[in-house]
């Protein structure tokens, strides 16, 4: 069954609530939560006039395509009650697939792997903690090779 890595943050609000409330709806109707990484405060990366985001990663085993998987996480984002603002804004909840075993996938409606793992410290040692030998499908190079080199 395929494994997927979800990115969940959240800077508005009962941060930590809705990131709960995102890995059990995940687990409900996405996937079967293998694994989570402890989760981390950090300040906005593009837009940083905002509060600061509780992040986390998840690894599911899935039986949903990714187009499935991306429909899933966002009828979970608005069940929760993501608002919406202007992109890059404030979110109650967001929920990203970072990968998706180790499919490429470049299309209008969803990219794989997500282009911001390599720019952002946190996540790659977020999906470093949970699979310390994971690496990048792209480029061949392990997470925690790459880490520190990206912001925060």
């Amino acid at each position: 069954m395929p494994i997927a890595y979800i990115g969940l943050g959240s800077n508005l609000g009962i941060r930590e609530q809705y990131l709960a409330a995102a890995r059990k709806l995940i687990a409900e109707s996405a996937g079967k939560l293998i694994a989570e990484s402890s989760i981390l405060e950090t300040k906005a990366v593009d837009f940083t006039d905002q509060p600061d985001f509780l992040n986390q990663v998840i690894k599911i085993e899935t039986e949903l395509d990714p187009v499935q998987l991306i429909e899933e996480l966002k009828r979970i984002e608005t069940a929760i009650g993501r608002s919406k603002t202007f992109n890059k804004g404030p979110r109650e909840i967001d929920l990203d697939i970072l990968l998706y075993d180790d499919i490429i996938l470049n299309s209008d409606r969803l990219v794989i792997p997500h282009p911001a793992i390599v720019h952002r410290d946190f996540v790659m040692r977020h999906l470093v903690e949970i699979e310390p030998g994971l690496c990048d499908p792209v480029s061949g190079s392990m997470y925690r090779e790459m880490a520190g080199r990206g912001r925060q």
